[in-house]
C-alpha cells in the first residue's frame, strides 16, 4: 500500500513554521523596541536614499510623522539644504556617498532641517547596511542634536576669550604698574642724589659765611658783614624754595591742590613781580611788554605767581646777564597767553620730551644750579587750570614758553 506522505512530512514540517515566524517577529519588536527607547535619531535608508526606517527620536527632532517619512528621500526632508542656507547636492552628502563607496561616514559640522524650515547643528554617523551575502543594500544614519553642546561651546569659547582679556588686561597693568615702580624707583634716587647735591652747596656756604663772620668779626667791615649775611639769607631762600617746591609736588600728586580763581588786574600783578629783588639783572633788565594799560581777569593769583616765577628763574638761571628776557602779557578773545623769551643756552631736542618730567634737568647745564623741579609744577600749574604749555627752543638761541589759560 502506498501512502502519500507529503501531507504526513508537511504536517511534520509545518510546527517548525510558527515557531520561526514568532521569533522572527519576537526579534523585529525587540528591535523596533530598541529603535524607539533610542535618544538618538536614528534611520534607514536604500540604495536610492530613501527611508526604510525611522525612529520616534529621529522623527520627533525634524517634526516629521514617522508614517510620512517611509519612502521619501530622506536627503531632500532634513539635508536639502547648508546653514547659510545655499542648496546641498545630494552628490556632495556624505550621507549618500556611504552608502555609493560603502564607507563609513562621520560629520559633526552640517545642520539638518526641521519640517519648519528651521535648522539645527547635528553630529551623524552614516554606516553602509549588507545583506547576507555582502551586497550593499543601503546605509543606517544614527545623528543627535548638538545643539546644547555647541551653546555650552560658544559659553565656554566667550569665557575664555573673556578671561583671556581679562588676563591680558591684568598683565598690562602689572607692566604698567611695573614700570610706574621702577620710574618711581628711578625718581626717588633722582630726588635723593638732587637734594643731597642741591642743599649741601647752600648749607656749605652757610656754614662757610657763618665761620668767616665768627673768626674774622673784627677785622670785617659792616658792609662785608652784610655781604655773608646777604649769601647767608640767599641760600637760606633759596633751600626754602626747594622745600616749597617739593612740598608743591606732594599736594599735586595728593590731588589736594584746589584753583582759587580771584579777581586779578594782570599789568599791575606782572610789573610788580618784575620789581621783585631776584628778578632784577644789572646788565639787561627783563623787558615787559603787554598792549594793555590794563587786564582785568578772575585767575589764581598763587599759580599765577608760581607759573611766571619759575619761568622767569629759569630764564635768569640758563641766559648770560648781558642777553635779553621778555615777559610778554595778551588776551584773546577769552584767553589769557603769557610768554617768557631768553637768548639763553636753549634745550637740546633729546631732553624734549622729559622737559616737564619732576628732577629732569637739560644734558648741557653743566654745574648750574637747580633742582629739575620748576618746569614739572609749571605743567602741572597749567593743567590745573585746563591751560597749555608749549616750548620752542634752539640750542645756542634761547627758549620761549608760552602758557594759555582760559578765562572762562
Amino acid at each position: 500500500m502506498n501512502y502519500d506522505h507529503s501531507p504526513v512530512s508537511g504536517a511534520a514540517r509545518s510546527p517548525a513554521n510558527p515557531l520561526v515566524l514568532q521569533e522572527l517577529e519576537l526579534l523585529r519588536r525587540q528591535h523596533q523596541l530598541i529603535l524607539n527607547a533610542v535618544g538618538e535619531g536614528v534611520y534607514g535608508l536604500d540604495l536610492d536614499g530613501n527611508v526604510t526606517f525611522v525612529n520616534p527620536a529621529a522623527a520627533a527632532m525634524i517634526d516629521w510623522p514617522v508614517e510620512e517619512l517611509i519612502g521619501k528621500s530622506m536627503h531632500a526632508v532634513l539635508h536639502h539644504s547648508h546653514a547659510d542656507g545655499n542648496h546641498y547636492q545630494r552628490e556632495d552628502c556624505p550621507i549618500y556617498q556611504a552608502f555609493q563607496d560603502g564607507s563609513t561616514r562621520r560629520v559633526a559640522n552640517e545642520v539638518f532641517w526641521r519640517k519648519d524650515g528651521t535648522s539645527f547643528p547635528v553630529e551623524y554617523i552614516s554606516t553602509p547596511m549588507h545583506d547576507e551575502d555582502g551586497q550593499l543594500v543601503g546605509a543606517v544614519v544614527t545623528f543627535r542634536d548638538i545643539t546644547q553642546r555647541r551653546w555650552a561651546e560658544a559659553i565656554l569659547q566667550r569665557t575664555n576669550e573673556e578671561l583671556e582679556h581679562k588676563v591680558q588686561q591684568r598683565t598690562a597693568k602689572l607692566r604698567q604698574a611695573n614700570q610706574q615702580l621702577r620710574e618711581l624707583s628711578e625718581m626717588r634716587s633722582r630726588f635723593v642724589a638732587m637734594v643731597c647735591h642741591e642743599f649741601r652747596n647752600p648749607l656749605n656756604n652757610i656754614a662757610l659765611s657763618v665761620s668767616s663772620l665768627n673768626r674774622y668779626e673784627t677785622q670785617l667791615s659792616e658792609a662785608e658783614k652784610a655781604d655773608y649775611l646777604l649769601a647767608i639769607n640767599d641760600n637760606v631762600e633759596r633751600m626754602t624754595q626747594m622745600i616749597d617746591d617739593i612740598l608743591v609736588i606732594g599736594k599735586i600728586e595728593a590731588k589736594v591742590l584746589e584753583v582759587s580763581p580771584q579777581p586779578l588786574e594782570l599789568v599791575t600783578f606782572c610789573r610788580g613781580l618784575l620789581a621783585e629783588r631776584e628778578y632784577q639783572r644789572s646788565a639787561t633788565p627783563i623787558e615787559f611788554n603787554c598792549r594793555s594799560r590794563q587786564l582785568r581777569a578772575h585767575l589764581d593769583e598763587r599759580l599765577l605767581r608760581s607759573i611766571l616765577s619759575n619761568l622767569l628763574s629759569n630764564a635768569m638761571r640758563y641766559t648770560p646777564n648781558e642777553n635779553r628776557i621778555r615777559l610778554k602779557l595778551a588776551k584773546r578773545q577769552d584767553t589769557l597767553i603769557l610768554q617768557v623769551e631768553d637768548e639763553g643756552m636753549g634745550i637740546p631736542q633729546a631732553d624734549k620730551r622729559q622737559l616737564f618730567e619732576p628732577f629732569h634737568r637739560g644734558r648741557n647745564v653743566s654745574n648750574i644750579p637747580g633742582t629739575g623741579l620748576g618746569l614739572s609744577i609749571v605743567k602741572q600749574f597749567v593743567d590745573l587750570q585746563q591751560g597749555t604749555l608749549k616750548v620752542v627752543s634752539k640750542v645756542g638761541q634761547g627758549s620761549t614758553f608760552t602758557v594759555r589759560l582760559p578765562l572762562n
